[in-house]
């Protein structure tokens, strides 16, 4: 897996309008729910009006207004099942259809005198936190405009004008219910909205995040790329060296020596490999083919390679993985393993354990990779934020990248990493977690 796919893998995450996409679509879906309150109540306080207060209102009118703002909520309900995502304009548009119908239907019921005039205000609230720049003022003059026309424009409504007389007065119990109505809908629908809106504000951060990160690593795989490239010179010239060393008879006749050049070739092949893996990691070395293999074969190898390459009393390795699974042996992957292992053997030199196990029951079969030892643990700080780079206990400079990098490698497998202390044995246990369908081979394929 080269680093360029994990920048890549996070192209969605990269793009902002995404987030604002959700948002859009949970706002839209909030006025939509308001709405359809709006149309009941607007039935229900046309039918008290019309039949128990017994005024004279344009009933059948005022009931096409209210089948018009049905029919809207209808569209607007079948355009958000589309998935397409809201634009602020479209926002401000649904919000201009609820002031018009807002309107018609104070022209049809006394203008300013009806005390429902002061629903505007939830439309302009409504705005303040949907809407962004010239849309939030252009409502509010909208609004305005649309007050100062009803107060000229409108059809009579009887009804007495008798504030004297308190909560007895039809006026005042139509302010108050006006009152009531903008006061439960502001702090129920504007809190709905304003945690949309930071719900969007997390993604965004978190995207910043991870642009951040996955850059990072972008440096570094160039970085380590170039340091490959300097060393591969240096390191052929001692495997040269070492080759003619061989063929020295006088050489190979002390037996201390002719052990110490076999040592010598053989961590200068190890050196030679691990620059190799580096620049495939890195995006590069693409003549090299990645082998096919299955799964059991390849961690048996990866931790019999560990083992004989390390120094440590006491490994353990148990694979249970079950029946096996062809697979392209990735490089990338068994570095990753390799880092969750030396980063245990560093916290316990003296015992380090490797389980190898299938799990079939979840949604997704998964090859899980746990790693096992008998250090000192986490710190609870370090569990906390587990994959956020520089965490570690080690006391020097650039320690804490191996975890992150091994989190960030399972995460664009689709995979994940967890965590935790042992207890009560003690020591830490980090678990790697990848869906088979991400390092198995497709079906029909045979290992070579």
């Amino acid at each position: 897996m080269p680093l360029l796919r994990i920048a890549k893998s996070a192209e969605f995450l990269r793009n902002p309008r995404a987030a604002d996409a959700a948002a859009g679509i949970k706002n839209l879906q909030q006025l939509i729910q308001l709405r359809w309150m709006a149309v009941i109540g607007q039935v229900f306080t046309i039918e008290v009006a019309h039949h128990s207060l017994r005024l004279t209102i344009p009933l059948h009118q005022m009931l096409m207004v209210v089948g018009c703002l049905a029919v809207f909520n209808v569209v607007s309900l079948l355009r958000l099942r589309t998935g397409v995502q809201v634009r602020n304009v479209e926002l401000f548009l649904a919000l201009l259809v609820d002031v018009a119908v807002l309107t018609t239907q104070l022209y049809l019921s006394g203008g300013t005198s009806n005390p429902f005039v002061f629903l505007y205000l939830l439309q302009i609230a409504l705005g303040a936190i949907l809407l962004r720049g010239a849309y939030i003022w252009s409502m509010v003059v909208i609004t305005t405009v649309c007050f100062c026309v009803l107060a000229t424009h409108h059809l009579p409504l009887e009804l007495p004008q008798d504030l004297h007389q308190g909560l007895s007065s039809l006026y005042v119990i139509g302010l108050l219910v006006c009152f009531v109505l903008n006061a439960i809908l502001v702090v129920v629908f504007i809190t709905r909205i304003s945690l949309n809106l930071r719900e969007r504000d997390a993604r965004l951060a978190a995207a910043r995040r991870r642009r951040v990160e996955e850059e990072h690593i972008v440096r570094m795989g160039l970085l380590a790329s170039g340091a490959a490239h300097e060393l591969g010179t240096p390191l052929s010239t001692l495997a040269v060296i070492l080759g003619d060393w061989q063929h020295d008879q006088e050489l190979m006749g002390d037996e201390v020596l002719r052990e110490d050049i076999e040592e010598m070739r053989t961590q200068v092949q190890r050196c030679k490999s691990i620059v190799s893996g580096i620049l495939l990691s890195a995006g590069e070395a693409r003549g090299e083919e990645s082998a096919q293999t299955t799964v059991r074969t390849f961690v048996d190898a990866l931790a019999d390679e560990w083992r004989t390459t390390r120094s440590i009393p006491a490994f353990s390795y148990r694979n249970d993985f079950g029946d096996d699974t062809p697979m392209v042996s990735d490089t990338t992957l068994k570095q990753m393993v390799f880092n969750v292992l030396d980063n245990a053997r560093d916290a316990s030199p003296q015992w380090v354990e490797l389980l190898i196990t299938r799990d079939d029951k979840a949604e997704v079969p998964a090859l899980c990779i746990t790693v096992n030892d008998a250090g000192p643990g986490f710190a609870p700080g370090m569990l906390d934020h587990l994959g956020e780079p520089y965490q570690s206990t080690k006391q020097r400079p650039g320690s804490g990248l191996g975890l992150y990098l091994v989190v960030n490698v399972a995460r664009t497998l689709g995979g994940s990493v967890t965590a935790r202390n042992r207890a009560p044995e003690g020591g830490a246990e980090v678990s790697i977690r990848l869906p088979l369908a991400a390092v198995a081979m497709p079906r029909g394929h045979r290992p070579v």
